[in-house]
């Protein structure tokens, strides 16, 4: 098994970790509104979109079903997406990420019968090592007793589901088309319905309105780009690599967002929406942190 596409894993997992800490400030703290936010990215999205279109066109031997499969990855990817950043408006965002981290457990079910994948008792083991560590992170404590996430949790759990079916349809897209290709689909696809849900009127009057409309639009394109780099590294793991133990690994996003939420707790607390860090729950998060560590030192062993 190369030892490339597992760093091309790792390195994704970090860099979509910090997207995801930056999702949640900007939706948290700087827009007054869900589509206030995904205008803007949509439009960003689009103009890359555009560019990796007319940089790396289709193999002209492609035929339609491979596309179409790739289009449905890249649809059922946004959903998952879409729900996750409905909940960071509401939930911290190290509790709201690792609930959705469980799908590689769906992937790994799904890319056996469906892509012939084959998984040896480590394989399994290093999977739900590392879920169980994403989960670990969702436990909310209170005093006396630790609770998960309320209703949010179910939604949670379906973004968890349809983030696992795009994942196995990406990985078939990926034998007949590049992961370039698959980038541009993907963001074409998330241009396209996040324009559709917020090209409104009186959501462009919401963005004339926001504070610090100059810094805030330079941490939305900062912020793109990291997520263009993180997915691009995604496809590029996915397409070299087994889809199961891919998404194994960066289903260990949620400890790279624990690190960089206690990061900026202490050196600007104001960034985030809640952060709580007692003693208890930065046990529990070292645990988890461990837990993730081992189950991707299991994938590198097998």
């Amino acid at each position: 098994m190369s030892f490339d596409w597992i760093s091309i894993a790792v390195l994704s997992a970090a860099i979509l970790g910090l997207v995801s800490i930056f999702d949640s400030h900007l939706i948290s703290r700087r827009m007054p509104s869900l589509r206030a936010f995904l205008l803007p990215v949509g439009l960003i999205v689009l103009v890359s979109g555009l560019v990796f279109f007319c940089l790396f066109p289709l193999p002209e031997e492609v035929g339609a079903w491979p596309l179409i499969v790739a289009f449905a990855s890249a649809i059922l990817r946004v959903a998952s997406v879409t729900i996750l950043l409905y909940t960071l408006k509401r939930e911290e965002v190290s509790r709201a990420v690792p609930v959705v981290s469980t799908y590689p457990i769906f992937v790994a079910i799904m890319a056996i019968p469906l892509l012939g994948e084959t998984l040896d008792y480590l394989h399994w083991i290093a999977i739900i090592v590392v879920v169980i560590g994403a989960v670990m992170v969702s436990v909310k404590r209170s005093p006396g007793s630790a609770n998960w996430l309320g209703s949010t949790f179910f939604l949670l759990s379906g973004s968890s589901l349809l983030m696992a079916m795009a994942d196995v349809a990406s990985k078939y897209a990926l034998a007949y088309i590049s992961f370039w290709n698959m980038y541009w689909i993907s963001a074409l696809s998330m241009a396209a319905i996040f324009l559709l849900i917020s090209l409104r009127p009186h959501v462009i009057r919401e963005l004339g309105n926001i504070k610090q409309p100059g810094s805030t639009m330079a941490l939305f394109a900062f912020n793109e780009t990291l997520a263009m780099t993180g997915i691009i590294l995604v496809f590029w793991a996915m397409k070299s690599g087994p889809v199961s133990l891919v998404s194994a690994i960066t289903g260990s996003r949620p400890i790279f967002v624990v690190v960089y939420a206690l990061i900026l707790s202490r050196i600007w607390p104001m960034f985030l929406l809640e952060w709580k860090s007692s003693r208890g729950v930065l046990a529990l998060r070292l645990i988890a942190a461990v837990t993730i560590a081992s189950g991707i030192a299991i994938i590198y062993i097998a």
